[in-house]
């Protein structure tokens, strides 16, 4: 089944930026589209950024303009890049299929803490 590794994490300041980075194994990348997810305490898990596999992006209102998803198809990797973090930012971010009508894989990585706080 599908192997799914987040990384990037961590404790920031607000304004501050981060990168996130999942590598995806297990299965044939670049025929699916993928997204950012996070979820946070008290809260149902979202979708904030979708991929496609031809490199059209979609985002949720509260992120677009400060995060921004890529992939690397030949690294099997994708990316958040999240700029000017608010408090609210805060959760555990995941990466999955996701967007453009498609559903989470049945797994999910372990996630990776993002803390925005001063």
């Amino acid at each position: 089944q599908v192997q799914l590794v987040e990384s990037g994490g961590g404790l920031v300041q607000p304004g501050g930026s981060l990168r996130l980075s999942c590598v995806v194994s297990r299965i044939i990348f670049g025929i699916y589209h993928m997204g950012w997810y996070r979820q946070a305490p008290g809260k149902q898990r979202e979708l904030v950024a979708a991929i496609g596999v031809g490199g059209v992006t979609h985002y949720v209102d509260s992120v677009k303009g400060r995060f921004t998803i890529s992939r690397d198809n030949a690294k099997n990797t994708v990316y958040l890049q999240m700029n000017s973090l608010k408090p609210e930012d805060t959760a555990v971010y995941y990466c999955n299929r996701g967007g453009f009508g498609t559903t989470a894989f049945g797994s999910w990585g372990q996630g990776t803490q993002v803390t925005v706080s001063s």
